[in-house]
């Protein structure tokens, strides 16, 4: 076992908690995680970990250790980033990050046409609404919604996508004003006064949720009012907008990567594929169709 190999595996059981977690990390069998560690702890005659309810916490030297795998890990992940930086072909893999309402409604066509356009890149598509860590190569290009992005990626900032309230076809007409309800995002970035400045102030919040697209399609179903982004709801046949309800900015869209792989030719032309295809869709973006 290397070197890098003994400390990966002590990073492994640390973030894991459990032999049988970091075995499946580190993708091999629990016997090998546990015959492993008995090696490491014999080098330095001391425990590393030490077994608690439930799992295994690292001792003090296995925090020193610990430390010490964490700063390898990010060489070894810098080293990997600048290899797949030097391909100057359109080809090699790309992991891709973005929320699954931008992935879904406004760049599931662009993806489609690029990888026919370029069948020697290999995209991964990855929806979450989390800035993943590109540090340790969790993506390497991320497409996300912020007022701030980490300083030290690098991409091109585009323009705020814009919010509205809207309902059912129907659903005021049908719905009491006491029965009126809202359905908001449980991880939402707005205000708290966003209800009181609404078309609607004085319906309570009668479900969240962190799952937009399941919301929109509350929304649709006629249980309950939203606001939500103009290029999900806009198109929606079954949606229309609150009587008196105007479009109004929330964060900059932004196309990011890190500073390692911004020169990589596959990288940057999917980056410039992208965002020229949410360019090409300001318009609805920003709630003007």
């Amino acid at each position: 076992m290397s070197e890098w190999d003994q400390y990966r595996l002590i990073l492994a059981i640390h973030r894991a908690g459990t032999i049988r977690g970091a075995a499946e990390r580190l993708n091999v069998n629990h016997a090998t995680v546990s015959r492993r560690l008995a090696q490491i702890e014999n080098r330095f005659e001391t425990p590393v970990f030490n077994k608690v309810t439930g799992g295994y916490r690292a001792s003090e030297l296995g925090l020193e250790l610990v430390a010490a795998a964490e700063n390898m890990e990010l060489i070894a992940l810098a080293a990997e980033r600048k290899s797949r930086a030097a391909n100057a072909n359109l080809s090699g893999p790309i992991r891709v990050s973005m929320g699954e309402p931008i992935a879904q409604y406004l760049l599931q066509d662009a993806l489609l046409q690029f990888t026919r356009m370029h069948q020697n890149i290999e995209l991964t598509i990855e929806t979450s609404i989390n800035l993943v860590d590109l540090n340790r190569s969790e993506a390497d290009v991320v497409i996300r919604s912020t007022p701030n992005p980490p300083d030290h990626l690098v991409g091109r900032r585009l323009f705020p996508y814009f919010l509205c309230e809207y309902a059912a076809t129907g659903y005021l007409d049908k719905t009491r004003p006491e029965d009126r309800r809202w359905l908001a995002f449980s991880r939402s970035v707005s205000g708290p006064d966003w209800i009181a400045e609404s078309a609607v102030p004085d319906a309570p919040i009668g479900l969240r949720s962190d799952d937009l697209v399941w919301l929109l399609g509350a929304a649709r179903a006629g249980q309950g009012m939203i606001r939500t982004a103009c290029y999900m709801a806009d198109p929606d046949p079954g949606l229309q907008r609150l009587p008196g309800a105007e479009p109004l900015a929330a964060q900059d869209l932004w196309v990011l990567t890190h500073p390692d792989l911004k020169n990589a030719p596959r990288i940057k032309h999917l980056m410039r594929h992208l965002a020229s295809a949410l360019e090409d869709q300001r318009d609805l973006i920003q709630g003007r169709i």
